[in-house]
């Protein structure tokens, strides 16, 4: 389970971290399932956190749509 105080900003960031040492080869075969695992939950993190955003700012959006009228 992800941790409740995740950020988009730090689930990113760890992402990039975890990217560069996958690609530069600094990772033992060991550590590799763990850290695919890791990236994979942090990847739907990121887009469960994105859309829940976007439906937000949508609501938002349409409320102030709606004063308008």
């Amino acid at each position: 389970m992800m941790e409740e105080k995740l950020t988009y900003e730090a689930a990113k960031s760890e992402l990039t971290a975890i990217s560069k040492e996958i690609e530069s080869e600094e990772i033992s075969v060991d550590q590799l399932a763990a850290k695919v695992k890791r990236a994979s939950d942090l990847i739907e993190f990121c887009q469960a956190k994105l859309k829940n955003t976007e439906e937000e700012v949508n609501k938002i959006i349409s409320r102030m749509d709606n004063t308008e009228n």
